[in-house]
């Protein structure tokens, strides 16, 4: 069965429940992971700061520049291609902002902590980049959708590479989930 078919006989509450659960794994996998990777856990800590030129040019000025790259493609290209099967229409649509904004914050912190703090610094910026896209598997199969998601992964490592702060990449992630989310809602 699709995960799309999936999605469809899920109420919006088990979506949600759904959603907070597969992040709470990656909480915990991250967790998991930076204690069997890291000699000194307390050096994870070393990629939390708080730079607010940092967080404006590499974390909003980018988040942004993705959102308006997200949104050109979908002027340009056919809703068919960039289609992820309804799942953040079911996410964001009937959601309040205070709901979105919890989602996006969510999903930027667990992710980011994942795939930069504990993947990237490990493993590389390669392999977390790819792992992010692989991730994102209702993706896969829409070109435009999967194109969108490794520019995204790639981008928003570098920014990792240049900063070397978590902060700053979890910004640019949640700006990214929050303003695409908030345009689902208020779409018609």
């Amino acid at each position: 069965m699709k995960q799309s078919e999936i999605v469809k006989q899920l109420t919006d509450k088990e979506l949600t429940k759904q959603l907070i659960f597969s992040q709470s794994l990656l909480l915990i996998l991250s967790i998991f992971l930076s204690i069997l990777l890291f000699d000194n856990v307390s050096d994870w800590f070393d990629y939390f700061s708080i730079d607010i030129n940092d967080f404006i040019y590499y974390g909003l000025v980018p988040g942004f520049i993705i959102v308006a790259v997200d949104l050109l493609l979908m002027y340009i290209f056919p809703k068919r291609y960039y289609d992820d099967g309804g799942i953040n229409d079911r996410i964001f649509k009937n959601r309040p902002i205070s709901g979105t904004f919890s989602i996006a914050l969510m999903v930027s912190i667990t992710e980011e902590l994942l795939f930069r703090g504990v993947i990237q610094t490990v493993f590389g910026y390669l392999a977390a980049s790819i792992l992010f896209a692989l991730v994102h598997i209702r993706y896969l199969k829409k070109p435009v959708l999967l194109i969108s998601v490794l520019f995204v992964s790639f981008y928003i490592g570098y920014i990792f590479v240049l900063t070397e702060n978590l902060l700053t990449t979890i910004i640019a992630h949640f700006t990214v989930d929050f303003v695409l989310g908030i345009i689902i809602r208020f779409q018609k």
